[in-house]
């Protein structure tokens, strides 16, 4: 078997940032080297605003002040303020010193974006937002406020800063990395002298976005973020005893930065093929001066360990990446087997069965194959709940907008299947002990969802009765336990207690129907429907009389129901 070559992206993205101009352009503004540079400052911090002639890029530069950097502490704080939190990861931790700057400033930037940075869809401006030290964190921080208001590619603002600290906490990095674009916004750019970067690096910090490392006589790249801790960690073995922040010296690295080499890649499969990627990485770290000469110097660093430690960091990733649910890659394929539960569904239906029951009982082969779709479609779906819970908030709810329809269908129709599945197999109180959390999941995407989705997906007519689907994806489950109720009430248990179960649900059956919410399927002969109203009539007695049992008992009214034509009183 012939396994493809594996290279790390450092190699290949490393020339590419370098050859854009971006990094100079950005510490130009920072070091002040343009004429119409627009300056102003609020509490602790002050920012630089440049619009470049001829383009429609705009570069806004953070700088901490020596007071606000002086007080750079590890503490961190919970955070869920910031847009990008979610459902399932609604509070992280950030820099208190760096959050506390950002937010005491707030108001005037803000002003500044409204007044002076023209984000809106209409406009071109590309905003760059960068900072060095201190005024990186608050660029991070500032960049990230932003992700979660502006629309996708040319709209989305690009960071980069300059011998940063670490800005927050795993929570932060993983919050960042689950949106499909956001992290490929931040590139951080670390002098492998500069003791900054690697200040909390044993506080509980996590890296997010690109880190580009820069020795004297070369650089790399790295997007994983743990590859680039494991880097900020090695950095601060060889250069312990490194002193002052580097601040003079990044516009000279910028000035001279050059990749690893010309055609690594080439080189990289001639000389250590079959293992690319371990040459990959090996040049990578020499290129930062983690070399064999330097495990000699530094006992406390075995080079061979870390190179295996740093592939076995990358394959993770290029395994993260193959696997990541891109769920419109799937989403003909779902239509697809949605398209066939319709047929069962009518199939069943001529029979006069209905799908439940035909699939409760598996009375043909073509019920066991229903299995298998069954199980594709609770898979696909399961997956999207789980992917919309870890987007950031306004994304997820994009997110959710956008399968809406889908997701409403797939559990009105496919809930049911589950609900016989697990009735058949002797359960009972589907609602409490058994009920998938993303279908409660479902159901609140349309709860939560805007007025005019939740009526269009709400609403019923007679008219069309006879093709929709039934609202109450649990409407089986309530069938299920109204045979239970009868069942017990029969046998003398809990007689009290099932003659209530019994007239509740005979109070929501009337409304369901009432309301044209329910699939004329459940009169269907055979119907587990009709089996519990046969089984109620004659605990009841020919001479019960209730609303529902005037409907029921009248086959012109459930005749009319099925033709769309009979008014409730």
């Amino acid at each position: 078997m012939t396994h493809p070559i594996l290279f790390s992206s450092g190699i290949e993205l490393s020339p590419l940032v370098i050859s854009s101009g971006l990094l100079l352009r950005s510490w130009d503004v920072i070091a002040s080297r343009h004429d119409n540079i627009v300056s102003d400052e609020g509490l602790g911090l002050s920012w630089k605003l440049y619009k470049q002639p001829g383009t429609d890029v705009v570069i806004l530069a953070f700088e901490a002040s020596s007071d606000s950097s002086s007080k750079l502490q590890p503490d961190l704080v919970p955070y869920s303020d910031l847009l990008l939190s979610t459902k399932s990861n609604p509070e992280f931790s950030v820099n208190n010193t760096a959050v506390t700057l950002f937010y005491e400033n707030h108001q005037k930037l803000a002003q500044l974006l409204k007044s002076e940075i023209n984000l809106s869809n209409q406009s071109n401006t590309k905003l760059i937002v960068t900072g060095h030290g201190l005024g990186g964190s608050v660029a991070s921080l500032f960049t990230i406020s932003l992700l979660d208001n502006v629309g996708s590619g040319k709209k989305r603002p690009l960071c980069i800063t300059f011998g940063s600290p670490l800005v927050g906490d795993k929570k932060l990095q993983q919050a960042i990395s689950r949106s499909a674009h956001w992290n490929s916004c931040f590139l951080h750019v670390v002098s492998h002298k500069d003791p900054l970067p690697r200040l909390f690096i044993a506080n509980s910090y996590m890296p997010f976005g690109t880190f580009l490392f820069c020795s004297d006589k070369s650089s790399t790249c790295f997007e994983n973020p743990d590859s680039s801790l494991e880097i900020l960690v090695q950095l601060g073995s060889i250069n312990a005893q490194s002193q002052g922040n580097q601040s003079s010296e990044y516009g000279n690295i910028i000035e001279n930065l050059k990749p690893i080499c010309k055609d690594l890649t080439t080189r990289a499969e001639d000389k250590f093929q079959p293992d690319s990627l371990l040459a990959c990485i090996s040049l990578q770290l020499q290129a930062l001066g983690l070399t064999p000469q330097i495990q000699q110097q530094q006992q406390n660093i075995d080079i061979n360990a870390l190179e295996a430690k740093m592939k076995k960091l990358e394959e993770k990733l290029i395994v993260q990446r193959r696997i990541i649910f891109d769920p419109s890659k799937k989403l003909n394929q779902m239509k697809g087997h949605m398209a066939q539960l319709e047929w069962y569904k009518k199939e069943t239906k001529d029979e006069g069965k209905g799908y439940y029951d035909s699939y409760k009982n598996m009375y043909y082969q073509r019920d066991h194959d229903v299995v298998e779709l069954h199980k594709k479609l609770t898979i696909y779906w399961e997956k999207m709940v789980e992917e919309a819970k870890l987007k950031p908030q306004r994304e997820g709810s994009a997110f959710r907008t956008r399968y809406l329809y889908g997701g409403t269908t797939y559990r009105r129709m496919v809930e049911p299947l589950a609900i016989s599945q697990y009735y058949k197999d002797g359960g009972d109180d589907y609602m409490k002990k058994k009920r998938s959390k993303h279908f409660e999941l479902l159901e609140e995407w349309l709860n939560e969802a805007g007025d005019k989705d939740k009526k269009n997906l709400q609403s019923t007519s007679k008219k069309n009765v006879q093709a929709i689907l039934t609202i109450d994806s649990c409407f089986w489950a309530h069938v299920e336990e109204a045979l239970l109720s009868c069942k017990e009430l029969k046998a003398g248990k809990e007689k009290e207690e099932a003659v209530k179960k019994l007239l509740k649900f005979e109070d929501y059956i009337y409304g369901v129907l009432k309301n044209y919410e329910v699939s004329p399927e459940i009169f269907l002969e055979q119907s587990s429907f009709m089996r519990w109203w046969i089984e109620y009539k004659g605990i009841k007695g020919t001479s019960y009389s209730s609303p529902l049992a005037s409907f029921m008992n009248d086959v012109g009214k459930r005749k009319g129901y099925i033709q769309g034509t009979y008014d409730f009183p």
